[in-house]
């Protein structure tokens, strides 16, 4: 049972990461490929979401409502693994938000708005 409470510290640990999150990055950002903090929290909830998908869920739906922009960016993301209708849900709800956050795509640095990217995930590009 020790293991347990420390997984959810550190599944507690990742969620207030990206619910402060300023950058949605799902790599290695710059020249040294350096990976962000918020990076390998959405990484964390990833891998929570196999081995423990109800309370990893919930940490998401929570992520939605209370995150960064960025950090609503990354549970509409991790979303779309488990629930891709949810995800839909999720991504359609944010097309109203211009809240801003910065992007990284290996060495590209960006900005986008909610509105924005979710446009861009709800039509596949």
């Amino acid at each position: 049972m020790l293991g347990i409470g420390k997984k959810d510290r550190e599944l507690d640990a990742a969620v207030k990461e990206l619910a402060g999150a300023d950058t949605l990055a799902f790599g290695g950002v710059g020249i040294a490929g350096t990976l962000l903090p918020a990076t390998e929290a959405y990484r964390h909830v990833e891998r929570a979401l196999d081995e423990h998908p109800d309370e990893a869920r919930k940490k998401i739906d929570w992520l939605l409502k209370h995150g960064s922009p960025a950090g609503k960016a990354y549970a509409a993301t991790l979303l779309e693994r488990v629930d891709p209708a949810a995800a839909r849900k999720a991504w359609a709800g944010l097309r109203d938000d211009d809240d801003e956050f910065t992007t990284f795509s290996g060495c590209i640095m960006g900005r986008a708005t909610l509105r924005e990217y979710a446009t861009e995930r709800l039509t596949g590009n």
